[in-house]
């Protein structure tokens, strides 16, 4: 049999600090060990998007910009990956095409290679305009599908889907599981559908929480899947990846053969280990999310969502509705038109099952994204959602049925007049357009450091210079 070695994706600097240590780790921690990543034969490293963009701004006072320049000046040969979240780019709401065309022109040219574009309804035409703007700028466009399980999600539909990424000019597939739904049989067969119907590679992107993914990824891997996404052990399992190591050691002399060199990994976890015991003892890393959590497979609910679940019902001194909450769950998905659980859409599906059973009415109190839902204002859902419950929701209001972005005006030329005192460089528009108020903060901060008072040199007019 040929041999057909399995290519992996390293997620150590986006979503395994992402999802173990909320997107904490500094630009600074990064670069010591970057050269040596570049050195193993990694398929990508995943560096960039998701919510690594907020959280440099946000909390660690950082350009996200600088980051990606500073990784892609230590990382020579191996190419760069980031998420992007279609029409949301990496914000929380639909931009203007104009928008997300020139993100992904920037991203690409300060050293993204490789987009991973997806959309929490996998409504492709939230996809089409960062899509089509990858392609211009000469990157690598990787559909992701966003993976769940409902009586409408079978592998019917998400072969279907990757056909119409195809169609559209996806140059690679990603299974995107991010609440670890996945099981090992499951994959098998999916991914087999897959290769037998679309002809670019398949990737597949999970998470430890339920306890399965390294199962998943061994049969993904027998039924041809052609890259896979895993993290360092200091960073792997709980929320996060598999870890790298053991896969690379299990299909070492096999006809999946990584060609990764285990000792150069070893070398380089060493580099993360006193990391994640940092992160431990600050409380950063909560051994809570080390764990398996195998609700997530018994509700089929992302492990996140069921903590903000708990979470809501303890502020309402109402633990002893968890139950109930969960079984209303299917029921909202199913009056929203079976949305995929990831961000935006498992928050609000979650709030709403909660407020239903809080007020001991169905619907008698319905939260403001809820009703966007129904208008169609993130998109298509998977299925039409029935007339006389949208009538019950939003009334004689209009739905949407265009694309969302239809109805945006162009907005760079307004975004870049309201910023343009803090200006630096191009990129910072762009900053300030997914942030404003967080980008903002961040700037005045970065003027008030570059421009440190120093009576020394004070003209007579109290003009402040550079120091």
């Amino acid at each position: 049999m040929a041999n057909k070695p399995v290519k992996i994706t390293e997620t150590i600097l986006r979503d395994a600090h992402q999802s173990l240590i909320a997107t904490r780790m500094t630009t600074d921690t990064m670069l010591p060990i970057i050269e040596k990543m570049d050195k193993v034969g990694y398929h990508s490293l995943e560096a960039w998007g998701g919510a690594t963009f907020d959280a440099c701004l946000r909390f660690l006072n950082e350009d996200p910009w600088e980051r990606l320049r500073k990784i892609k000046d230590k990382a020579k040969n191996t190419k760069l990956q980031m998420l992007f979240r279609g029409q949301n780019i990496l914000g929380y709401r639909h931009y203007a095409d104009d928008v997300v065309e020139y993100f992904v022109q920037k991203s690409i040219a300060n050293g993204i290679d490789i987009i991973r574009i997806f959309d929490a309804l996998n409504d492709v035409r939230n996809l089409q305009t960062a899509i089509n703007a990858t392609k211009k700028e000469g990157g690598h466009v990787q559909a992701a599908i966003s993976y769940t399980i409902s009586p409408v999600h079978n592998i019917e539909y998400f072969v279907k889907l990757a056909k119409e990424y195809e169609n559209c000019g996806a140059d690679s597939i990603c299974i995107k599981d991010m609440a670890g739904l996945l099981i090992p049989y499951e994959a098998e067969k999916l991914v087999k559908e897959l290769k037998k119907e679309v002809k670019v590679p398949i990737q597949l992107h999970t998470h430890y929480t339920s306890g399965v993914a390294a199962m998943t990824y061994l049969k993904a891997i027998e039924a041809g899947v052609d890259v896979v996404d895993c993290a360092l052990s200091p960073l792997a399992l709980g929320t996060s990846q598999p870890p790298t190591e053991p896969l690379v050691k299990s299909l070492e002399g096999t006809e999946y053969d990584t060609g990764i060199n285990l000792d150069a990994l070893t070398e380089i976890a060493d580099y993360f280990k006193p990391l994640r015991e940092e992160y431990l003892s600050s409380g950063l890393l909560n051994t809570k999310v080390l764990g398996v959590d195998i609700n997530t497979l018994k509700y089929q609910v992302p492990g996140g969502m069921l903590s903000n679940l708990v979470s809501q019902l303890k502020q309402q001194n109402a633990e002893d509705k968890f139950e109930e909450v969960l079984k209303e769950i299917p029921r909202v998905r199913e009056d929203l038109g079976w949305l995929p659980l990831v961000t935006p859409t498992s928050q609000i599906v979650g709030t709403q099952a909660v407020l239903n059973v809080l007020m001991g009415e169905r619907y008698k109190m319905v939260s403001k994204e809820t009703k966007g839902v129904v208008k169609g204002e993130y998109g298509k859902t998977p299925v039409e959602i029935d007339k006389e419950f949208a009538k019950k929701i939003i009334g004689d209001e209009p739905q949407i049925t265009c694309r969302p972005a239809d109805l945006i005006k162009p907005e760079l030329e307004t975004i870049k007049e309201q910023c343009k005192q803090y200006i630096e460089q191009d990129e910072d528009v762009l900053s300030y357009a997914l942030f404003d108020n967080v980008a903002t903060k961040f700037f005045e901060q970065r003027q008030a450091a570059k421009y440190k008072v120093d009576t020394n040199i004070l003209d007579k007019e109290n003009k402040v210079y550079p120091v």
